[in-house]
């Protein structure tokens, strides 16, 4: 069955003084899941698990990311993380940097349009 994707959400975290991509990425990730509210599940009769969900992180340094830590804190959904090349990192002073992320979160359902139909009134 295809799918269609319902939600796109961005974010941004950071980690000032850790230097911590996967804390960076996590609270990106947050970030975007606080500017949603899913209320379509409840009003169609839909279950959370039928959502497939994609996130990408942008990171100067992918290969420091816990991606299924990062993973494990979205609340609903068969969830994949994957770390790209992005974000930002600050540099402050010769040994210190502030880590900059960025999320994009797409939910995916079933196409569910053979289940409706516009009434005829």
């Amino acid at each position: 069955m295809a799918e269609k994707r319902i939600i796109l959400e961005m974010g941004t975290g950071n980690d000032l003084y850790g230097q911590d991509y996967t804390k960076a990425a996590r609270r990106a990730v947050q970030d975007a899941l606080h500017h949603s509210s899913i209320t379509l599940f409840a009003k169609l009769g839909i279950d959370h698990s039928e959502m497939r969900v994609d996130v990408t992180i942008g990171v100067q340094q992918p290969d420091q990311v816990d991606c299924d830590l990062v993973a494990a804190d979205l609340p609903r959904g068969r969830a994949t993380v994957r770390a790209v090349l992005g974000g930002l990192d600050v540099h402050d002073g010769a040994d210190s940097k502030h880590v900059v992320a960025t999320a994009a979160v797409e939910a995916w359902l079933p196409d569910q349009a053979a289940n409706y139909r516009l009434s005829d009134s």
